[in-house]
């Protein structure tokens, strides 16, 4: 279930797929979910702004979706272990943030859509 949105700078240089993966992996470890359960969307910005807009910072914002019931620790312990994964893959000067959201089990719905 957990979907995970990852804004970043479009110049910025990271291993994207080597990132989704491993907060993949620990994903799983924090919460009772599984890796194939998981799903990652990259969206680079073009057009971002730090500040006072002085050049030569980059800019990375991870939102972890789940689907509510898990205890505020479990949520701390995945944005923290989240955001050292950020801080190991980003070899630049950047403004990282990573915030656990959760989605009502009573309205949200998720499909496997075939196609047609």
């Amino acid at each position: 279930m957990p979907q995970i949105l990852v804004d970043h700078s479009a110049d910025l240089d990271f291993d994207r797929q080597g990132f989704a993966a491993a907060v993949h992996s620990l994903i799983g470890e924090v919460i009772d979910t599984t890796v194939a359960e998981c799903k990652t969307v990259f969206r680079p910005a073009a057009q971002y702004r730090v500040g006072d807009g002085s050049p030569g910072q980059a800019v990375v914002l991870v939102e972890i979706k789940i689907l509510a019931g898990r205890s505020t620790g479990q949520r701390a312990e995945l944005t923290a272990r989240v955001l050292a994964l950020l801080e190991a893959s980003v070899a630049v000067p950047a403004l990282l943030g990573v915030e656990v959201t959760e989605l009502d089990r009573e309205t949200y719905r998720f499909v496997h859509h075939p196609g047609r």
